[in-house]
């Protein structure tokens, strides 16, 4: 009877340790599951602001090659004018 005693009062110690473990596990368990949900939400809210800087960047892009493109040719007819304006101010020569 005294060793049936005992090994109940064993399985009980082990019981309990095992239900303490739990406990500690189930907290670590919510701790972590909030800590996940914050990172989710902070996660998000980057991938939001890093696609706006993307669409910006684009658009920025976009708008300085087109600018580009106008000032070469502005610069081209510019240079064309120029030619035509210095034809047309030259002294006419006279053909014998």
């Amino acid at each position: 009877m005294e060793d049936l005693c005992s090994k109940r009062e064993e399985l009980n110690r082990q019981i309990t340790q095992e239900e303490e473990e739990k406990d500690r596990l189930q907290h670590d368990v919510r701790v972590l599951t909030e800590k996940l949900s914050r990172v989710n939400e902070s996660l998000a809210h980057r991938l939001a602001a890093r696609a706006n800087f993307d669409q910006t960047i684009a658009e920025t892009q976009a708008a300085y090659t087109k600018i580009l493109e106008s000032s070469h040719s502005l610069l081209s007819v510019l240079k064309q004018e120029t030619g035509n304006l210095s034809k047309a101010t030259e002294p006419r020569r006279k053909d014998h």
